[in-house]
């Protein structure tokens, strides 16, 4: 009877040992294939770059806006076609120097 068990066991036991090698070259080969594809797909990166990026949300809305008021008034108030022109390529031109002398956090 104890040798009926015994070898039942053993039976049991070579059964689960063979069910986890099974899992183990499963999650070997899921890993490597992970590891791989992530080595193959480009990383987005996150956040922002560029010019704008030291500026929050707000601080880029508020440039937008109040470039896009200069530029109404300039189209607005100006009668010459030639100094509404030359204002505005004044006003792009200087615009990131007022942008750096207003949000510059350097102190």
């Amino acid at each position: 009877m104890s040798r009926e068990r015994a070898r039942r066991r053993a039976e049991r036991e070579a059964e689960q040992a063979r069910d986890r090698a099974v899992r183990q070259r499963r999650v070997a080969r899921r890993q490597r294939r992970r590891a791989v594809v992530r080595r193959l797909t480009p990383r987005l990166r996150r956040g922002r770059s560029g010019r704008l990026a030291r500026h929050t949300r707000g601080e880029r809305a508020a440039i937008v806006l109040l470039t896009g008021a200069a530029l109404i008034l300039i189209w607005t108030f100006v009668d010459d076609l030639a100094l509404r022109v030359a204002l505005v390529v004044l006003l792009l031109l200087v615009l990131p120097a007022i942008v750096v002398i207003a949000l510059d956090r350097r102190t």
